[in-house]
């Protein structure tokens, strides 16, 4: 069984910056792509970041390119997101999310596996 478990949410005054975990278990971690979403208050959720299976690969929305950045550690089976230079237009639930094949993709509904979420508010 799947598992994706979110930390490092919290409250960031805007300019600062915060590390998401992503820790995942049930499934050999390496071999499949993973992503970070985001959803607003009374938005959809968009898409924020994936990586590769091996970390050769990233996409990136162009709203967090040059911001953000999408790592992954497969010793301790853990997807990262570093952000930056954070504001309030950042402010949301972060899910992680895992496919079930190694290709990276900006579409929510291609990925099989998700997190229960982790909140990231970003005061003005």
């Amino acid at each position: 069984q799947v598992q994706l478990v979110e930390s490092g949410g919290g409250l960031v005054q805007a300019g600062g910056s915060l590390r998401l975990s992503c820790a995942a278990s049930g499934r050999t971690f390496s071999r499949y792509a993973m992503a970070w979403f985001r959803q607003a208050p009374g938005k959809e959720r968009e898409f924020v970041a994936a990586i590769s299976g091996g970390g050769g690969r990233t996409l990136y929305a162009d709203s967090v390119r040059g911001r953000f950045t999408i790592s992954r550690d497969s010793s301790k089976n853990t997807v990262y997101l570093q952000m930056g230079s954070l504001s309030p237009e950042d402010t949301a639930v972060y899910y992680c999310a895992s496919r079930n094949v190694d290709y990276t993709t900006p579409y929510a509904s291609r990925y099989d596996y998700w997190g229960q979420g982790t909140q990231v508010t970003v005061s003005a």
